[in-house]
């Protein structure tokens, strides 16, 4: 959850990767999380550069906004 909310939204291998835990855990995990309503969770299905087929989870924070960078935003009166 932790790594969602430092990172915005992110594949399940990444996340993997990134923490260092297996990626059956990583799943078990997402599934967790989005039952509980804490995240959003899609069904992702990618093709290598070879054609290979790669089945992956996408997910984010649900409900989650990150704040604003500062400094002035385009359009914004002075």
């Amino acid at each position: 959850m932790q790594y969602l909310k430092a990172n915005g939204q992110r594949f399940d291998s990444e996340i993997a990767a990134a923490t260092g835990l297996s990626l059956a855990k990583v799943r078990r995990s997402i599934s967790d999380l989005s039952a509980r309503g804490e995240i959003s969770k899609c069904s992702v299905t990618r093709f290598s550069t070879d054609g290979e087929k790669v089945e992956a989870v996408l997910c984010r924070v649900a409900g989650y906004i990150p704040p604003k960078s500062p400094g002035r935003k385009p359009g914004a009166s002075s």
